[in-house]
């Protein structure tokens, strides 16, 4: 059915959490990008995105800030990425990514949830068979745009997919294309409003609504944990 259908049921269903949680997640990768890359939005184009991202999410302006500053103070917390996977209930893969200070304090809490739940948390690189890793853009709709020669404008750059929705546009391509197209799309002169790298299954898994029930209440647990950014599963 295509990444727009999968686009717009996210939209439709996601769990979004509250406020704070979305703030936090989003200074903590503002701080890593810092850290990572520097403090000037123009010469680091991860950071420059996540504050666009901020600013999509309506992030106040000074919080942006202080995650900035804090990747160069002293005392503060080194937060790393970090992957998860495991199997819940009747077979559903779950991947999980995560920015932590402290891998044991969070991979310990990860494992109690998969316990409790009836499910087993695995080791490193065992779903990498079932997630295809990719980026998506949004962006924001140009006057008198061709959707059409866009997408073969970006045909080189390995895009999969472009579509229209709500009056911007999604671009879905592979994970090792997100710098080629967000230096084509800034070259370009797009307004873009939103990135982020997500983990597509190939292959679903189906379930009752008694067993989806069931693994709703372990991903839903999962997304509560303060250091987990994002969670992806199979459950067609």
């Amino acid at each position: 059915m295509g990444r727009a259908f999968e686009f717009r049921k996210e939209r439709k269903f996601k769990r979004w959490g509250n406020m704070a949680k979305v703030f936090t997640r989003l200074g903590r990768e503002i701080t890593m990008a810092a850290k990572a890359g520097g403090p000037d939005p123009a010469s680091n184009a991860k950071l420059r995105l996540l504050m666009q991202n901020a600013r999509s999410e309506n992030m106040p302006k000074d919080n942006v800030e202080r995650a900035i500053k804090r990747a160069f103070e002293k005392d503060t917390s080194d937060y790393k990425e970090h992957v998860y996977e495991g199997y819940a209930p009747y077979g559903v893969a779950i991947l999980i990514e995560a920015a932590t200070d402290n891998n044991q304090r969070t991979v310990a809490n990860v494992r109690s949830y998969f316990n409790k739940h009836n499910g087993s948390l695995g080791t490193h690189g065992m779903l990498d068979f079932i997630f295809d890793r990719k980026c998506r853009f949004t962006v924001a709709m140009k006057e008198n745009l061709d959707l059409e020669e866009l997408e073969l404008e970006l045909i080189d750059f390995e895009v999969e997919e472009v579509f229209e929705d709500d009056g911007d546009i999604h671009i879905y391509a592979d994970f090792q294309s997100f710098g080629p197209i967000q230096k084509y799309l800034e070259e370009n002169e797009f307004d873009i409003k939103e990135f982020k790298f997500e983990r597509i299954p190939n292959d679903f898994k189906e379930v009752d609504e008694e067993q989806r029930a069931e693994i709703e209440k372990l991903l839903e647990k999962i997304e509560e944990d303060d250091d987990v950014t994002q969670v992806f599963h199979n459950m067609a």
